[in-house]
């Protein structure tokens, strides 16, 4: 796959494609929904959120709340970055949403230490938001802010 390949993709797919057009060096996209992070975490968001419906009802405004947030705000920030039309202030959100996948991967591990989670539903978020996490480092690497 080249490096002008992984930046953007297709609907729910995220089929590589090409990027839609390049302005000095700056990937320039229709809108955020074209980008495979972007995809990428709304697919964790749904696996977060049926893995989370299990948890303890006592955990409604706990770790529930807690897990899903982060994980919306991953999403969220990949949007509003993208419409922002500044490379550094979406570099910014990037790295927001980055410190909201971390911090949904730490919900992850706690939910599973308590055995709301089993390790194979863990392993799974887990390689969603690695993934999701190298493909945000390679889409603000790509600013070239």
């Amino acid at each position: 796959m080249r490096r002008d390949e992984w930046a953007v993709g297709s609907g729910q797919s995220a089929v590589k494609t090409s990027l839609v057009s390049r302005v000095e060096g700056i990937v320039a996209i229709r809108n955020y929904r074209d980008l495979i992070a972007w995809q990428k975490a709304m697919d964790m968001i749904e696996d977060i959120y049926r893995s989370s419906k299990e948890f303890p009802r006592d955990e409604m405004y706990g770790l529930t709340s807690q897990i899903r947030r982060a994980a919306v705000s991953v999403a969220s920030n990949i949007a509003e970055g993208e419409g922002r039309d500044n490379p550094r202030e979406f570099a910014h959100f990037l790295r927001i949403a980055n410190g909201s996948l971390r911090e949904a991967e730490t919900q992850t591990l706690i939910a599973e230490r308590l055995k709301y989670l089993t390790a194979e539903q863990s392993a799974q978020i887990m390689d969603r938001t690695s993934e999701v996490g190298r493909i945000l480092t390679g889409l603000r690497k790509s600013l070239n802010v």
